[in-house]
Order: C-alpha cells, then sequence, then structure tokens
C-alpha cells in the first residue's frame, strides 16, 4: 500500500471484525492486553502526559490509559472504531498514521499500536514512523507494535489446519515475503522480525530502541486448548503460565521469534 489513501480491503475488514472483543474474549488476547499494559507502564511518563493514539482502533488501550489519568487523543481510518471509542478517551479524530494533523513536538507519548501491522511498503511504515517523530517532544516515548513473521505458523498449527493444502501455502508465503495479501481470514498484512522492527524505529531517530515480546512463547498453547476444549482459560492456572513465561523470555532475544506480537520502544533525543 504505497498511496495516502488507506486501502479499502483493510477499511471494510475492520468495519466487520470485532477487534475489541478479541483482546477481552480470548486467553491469547487477553494476554496480549495484559503484556501491552505491563510493557507500557514500565516506560510510560506519569499522567497526566498527553498521548496520541494512532491506529486506537475502537480504544482498547485509551480506555485504560485514560483510567491511568492521562490524555488520550486517539486517530483511526475506520469510522466504526472512531465510534467506539468514544468516551473510551479525551478526543477522536479520523486519519491516517502517515500524514498526522497534530503539531510539531506537541505530545509526550505517542503510540501506533497497529498502523505497521498494514502498511505493506517500508516507503509507508518509514512515513508513519516520521510522523511519530515529529509530532513527539523530546524525550518522549515512542512505542509500535508489529505482528512477528512466525505468528501464522503458530497460530495454525494451534486450530490443527496447517497441513492442509491451501493453509500451507498461505503461510508459507508469509514465511517467504513477510506479507499476507489479504485474500483469506486476515486483511492484508506485514509480519516484522524482531530486529528488522528495531531497526525500523532506530532508523527514523528514535533513541534507544528496544524490541520485546508481547505474548512471549506460550501463548498459542492458550488458543490451541481454547479452541479444542471450547473452554475460556482466561482465569486458568495455563493462562498465568503463560503470562509467567512471556516475561521470563524477555531477557532473552531469541525467543522473541515464539510471540505472536512485537512491541518495540524508544525515546525522541533531545
Amino acid at each position: 500500500m504505497t498511496s495516502d489513501e488507506v486501502a479499502p480491503e483493510i477499511v471494510r475488514y475492520y468495519e466487520v471484525f470485532d477487534e475489541a472483543g478479541r483482546l477481552a474474549t480470548t486467553a491469547d488476547g487477553r494476554l496480549e492486553m495484559l503484556r501491552t499494559q505491563e510493557l507500557l507502564r514500565r516506560h510510560l511518563p506519569t499522567p497526566p502526559a498527553r498521548i496520541l493514539d494512532v491506529g486506537g482502533g475502537p480504544g482498547a488501550h485509551a480506555r485504560w490509559l485514560t483510567a491511568d489519568g492521562y490524555r488520550v487523543h486517539l486517530v483511526d481510518p475506520v469510522l466504526r472504531h472512531l465510534e467506539q471509542a468514544k468516551g473510551a478517551c479525551t478526543t477522536v479524530e479520523l486519519g491516517d498514521a502517515r500524514q498526522l494533523t497534530a503539531e510539531d513536538a506537541s505530545y509526550d507519548v505517542v503510540l501506533m499500536l497497529g498502523p505497521l501491522y498494514h502498511l505493506i511498503e517500508r516507503s509507508d511504515r518509514d512515513r508513519a514512523l516520521a510522523e511519530a517523530y515529529r509530532v513527539l517532544k523530546p524525550r518522549g516515548l515512542f512505542a509500535a507494535a508489529g505482528i512477528n513473521r512466525y505468528a501464522s505458523l503458530f497460530e495454525h498449527t494451534a486450530y490443527a489446519h496447517l497441513h492442509k493444502e491451501p493453509m500451507r501455502k498461505s503461510v508459507g508465503s508469509i514465511l517467504g515475503t513477510q506479507i499476507h495479501d489479504g485474500k483469506e481470514v486476515f486483511t492484508a498484512a506485514y509480519f516484522h522480525s524482531g530486529e528488522q522492527l528495531r531497526t525500523e524505529v532506530a532508523a527514523v531517530g528514535f533513541d534507544g530502541a528496544e524490541v520485546f515480546g508481547i505474548e512471549g512463547p506460550a501463548w498459542s498453547l492458550l488458543a490451541a486448548t481454547e479452541r479444542h476444549t471450547g473452554q475460556s482459560l482466561i482465569d486458568s492456572p495455563m493462562f498465568e503460565s503463560a503470562l509467567t513465561a512471556a516475561r521470563l523470555a524477555e531477557p532473552y532475544p531469541e525467543l522473541l521469534a515464539a510471540s505472536s506480537h512485537l512491541l518495540a520502544v524508544g525515546h525522541r533525543p533531545t
């Protein structure tokens, strides 16, 4: 996607898909939410700092950030998401990560917890990252999420259909190209390696860029067990063990490859 318009298939996908529900109703979704919260809280300045939530969707993160005392402005290209996010944060705006309306150096924190998923071309990702840099105050915090390059391999093994030829071809293509064409199940998406995400964030000038595995190495066990038993694991010992595994895995970069999502953090230099 290289134009200034968000690809229509991406907008159509999120006009139907329940993004907020994904983070609340499944064990691996809940794991993603809790880990994102704890990683961000580790780096966030104290409230009431101003946060720009770029691609903030229906406001899943804006809600807890606002409850924590932050002033959150959410930007998203999907009208349905803006309607859902109203009341979750201070203000909402229809917009694109590659062309923000915010003034230079106007926010203490810029979050980009979704846009890099769907910017297929490196030039588009660079534009979005440069915009985040532009609107961030000196020493401000930047955080961006990416889908892990190997996430589909673990996910579709958990769903027990990776061995079927159409799925094997689809996942094989993602592994080889880092791109999902959006023709089946999910919309058009880009899949990062940990080092690649760190390099892209550092390349636009952010200091101290580092990458964390959000869900850790055991998330697909939760997905598989829920899928095949029909029972929720959100309040189970297995969930607590998977959460513990994510925390224990942090010091070991080789385990980044086993997570479903990655979180890069850095700061704009003074």
